[in-house]
């Protein structure tokens, strides 16, 4: 019989991470661990308040499950049974584990594909003034792919500027975090286009954007808080070129390699991204994002710390996951 534990825990972060929505120092986030016949599982999530999850909340929809899962509840049905969120994902990555450790396999494998490559991940820049951004943007300008943080549109134009000026090589991606108005898109656009930009995320607020359907634009807008289960898929079709993947909205691996494959069919761009967490949280999400365009797994590189064994990173190439840590 499948014994479940869950836990709460909190990474430290490497100093401070701003979105236009506010700030944290640490990561918080919540471990589901099933244990079978001395073989363990585990998933991690990271409950998330703009989707009105908490880790309290989290922890209680994980422990009610117990006694379902101790009966052998198996990933299809664990779809059925919980809500797309993070509390579903934490056990839906859990099961993944457990099932690959027990059959001597890779999760990948598991899943009925190719042998996981390593990936390069964008990197983060938080969202700040100008010249904090671009001083930012100078220290990582390095890395193949950076996504900044924007959202406060009447500064934004002066905060991509600045950064294209501090990394004028680098792929970059944007993240408005639902921050723009609608009146402000075509400027935005078209700074956006001017400086190279090749991707912006959820410009617009989830529940009010409308305004994107056939708007005239030079640049891929992505779907990020507008996009969870494969259930929000069909909202998204005519106002978003891409849809930003992330295994907590999706309710886990097993909802995300559906939703990648239903969006991919629909002709969207597939990005995969994650919540601020740990290398245990990216596993999984490597699996979903080993045919993504656009890849942003980073959490770990936004940490003070990551868990021992983690996932290797050198610059921002990721390596597969050890099979000690996940899959």
């Amino acid at each position: 019989m499948r014994s479940l534990a869950v836990a709460h825990e909190s990474w430290p972060i490497a100093g401070t991470f701003t979105i236009s929505r506010g700030s944290k120092t640490s990561a918080e986030v919540v471990v589901a661990t099933l244990t079978e016949d001395g073989v363990t599982g585990r998933g991690e999530c990271v409950p998330y308040p703009r989707y009105g999850e908490t880790v309290a909340a989290v922890m209680t929809q994980i422990e009610a499950m117990a006694g379902e899962i101790g009966a052998g509840l198996d990933r299809d049905r664990l779809r059925s049974r919980m809500p797309a969120g993070a509390a579903r994902n934490a056990l839906d990555c859990a099961l993944w584990d457990l099932e690959a450790k027990q059959a001597g396999r890779r999760a990948w494998s598991l899943a009925g594909l190719a042998e996981m490559k390593p990936l390069v991940t964008a990197f983060t820049l938080s969202l700040d003034e100008p010249a904090a951004m671009a001083a930012q943007a100078a220290r990582s300008a390095d890395r193949p792919l950076l996504k900044l943080k924007l959202g406060t549109a009447d500064g934004d134009i002066a905060r991509l500027e600045a950064v294209r000026r501090a990394a004028p090589k680098t792929r970059l991606v944007v993240d408005a975090n639902e921050g723009w108005r609608p009146e402000q898109l075509p400027d935005l656009f078209r700074a956006c286009a001017d400086l190279g930009v090749e991707l912006i995320e959820q410009p617009l607020p989830a529940s009010d954007d409308d305004a994107l359907a056939g708007l005239d634009r030079p640049i891929a807008i992505c779907a990020d808080e507008a996009a969870h289960g494969l259930d929000t898929l069909p909202r998204l079709i005519g106002k978003y070129d891409a849809i930003n993947i992330k295994l907590d909205k999706t309710g886990g691996l097993t909802e995300a390699l559906m939703l990648a494959e239903a969006a991919a069919a629909q002709g969207m761009q597939i990005m995969v991204g994650c919540m601020l967490s740990t290398s245990l949280a990216m596993a999984p999400a490597m699996i979903a994002a080993q045919t993504a365009s656009v890849v942003d797994l980073d959490g770990p590189l936004l940490l003070a710390r990551d868990r021992d064994p983690g996932i290797t990173f050198d610059g921002s190439i990721m390596q597969p996951p050890p099979p000690a840590l996940w899959g």
